[in-house]
């Protein structure tokens, strides 16, 4: 079992920056590729962001390319969503997920770990 817990959410203005943590405890999560996702209201989950735990391998959304930064600290067991020049369209419940996998994985049905999820709010 995989244990994950997000922190680092809050209220921001647009423009500015906010850095999401995943902290993974349970076992080690080499050979696991990791994920951040957000749900806004209304809508379905997306993911945001992707990663192998080597970092050798990334995808991200197209919204956020250039402006978001998926990262791992294996000493720590973490993974960080780096978030710059955000925009009210980017307020969601932002979850971690991890899945034992060498590939990327892009569907939430892919992932069977699970944060709680933490709330990132973007005034205009």
């Amino acid at each position: 079992q995989v244990q994950l817990v997000e922190s680092g959410g809050g209220l921001v203005q647009a423009g500015g920056s906010l850095r999401l943590s995943c902290a993974a405890s349970g076992r080690t999560v080499s050979a696991y590729t990791m994920a951040w996702f957000r749900q806004a209201p209304g809508k379905e989950r997306e993911l945001v962001a992707t990663i192998s735990w080597s970092g050798g391998s990334t995808y991200y959304l197209d919204s956020v390319k250039g402006r978001f930064t998926i990262s791992t600290e294996n000493a720590k067991n973490t993974v960080y969503l780096q978030m710059n020049s955000l925009k009210p369209e980017d307020t969601a419940v932002y979850y971690c997920a991890a899945k034992y996998s060498i590939k990327l994985l892009l569907r939430n049905t892919d992932y069977n770990y699970w944060g709680q999820g933490t709330q990132v709010t973007v005034s205009s």
